[in-house]
């Protein structure tokens, strides 16, 4: 069995910080490789690493926004990282996300309710290492936002 050399190469990439610079012509092949998937494949799945697509209403406005974001695998539930390509400001999904109980969940082609925790406290840093290891990216990207403390979130599935 042959091992996929992409996800490997990614995570090498993404502890470099002009590849962080790079997120606006990203996020522009992102939407332009889900407009021609139909929504089935984006920039991470391509590079073999683990997405998901979070919908939530607008907390202002209440639309509803996708967003499609890397994961941390933690056992059955996924948790995301309000990193902003090291910006040193919070993303906007994040304050989004902070403001739901509950989002749409979309993960290999499956779509699903989850609720939605934020991590803080003592087991912030538990999760946050974990993070950091799975993702070393997060670490530049931390020091790159000034130092600015990432929202961390779980989302877990809805059992029927």
């Amino acid at each position: 069995m042959v091992s996929n050399p992409v996800p490997a190469l990614a995570r090498r990439l993404a502890q470099r910080r002009w590849v962080m610079r790079s997120a606006p012509v990203v996020l522009r092949v992102e939407r332009l490789i889900r407009r021609a998937s139909g929504g089935r494949k984006g920039v991470l799945d391509l590079a073999g690493l683990p997405s998901v697509e979070v919908t939530v209403p607008g907390r202002k406005t209440g639309i509803p926004r996708t967003t499609s974001l890397l994961y941390v695998p933690h056992g059955a539930d996924f948790v995301v990282l309000g990193s902003n390509w090291g910006g040193p400001k919070h993303p906007a999904w994040s304050a989004n996300l902070r403001a739901a109980q509950t989002a749409s969940v979309r993960h290999k082609g499956e779509q699903f309710p989850a609720t939605v925790r934020e991590i803080t406290g003592v087991e912030r840093k538990r999760v946050w290492d974990l993070a950091v290891e799975f993702w070393p990216g997060y670490a530049m990207e931390y020091e790159l936002s000034g130092g600015r403390v990432f929202r961390i979130f779980e989302l877990r599935r809805v059992s029927d």
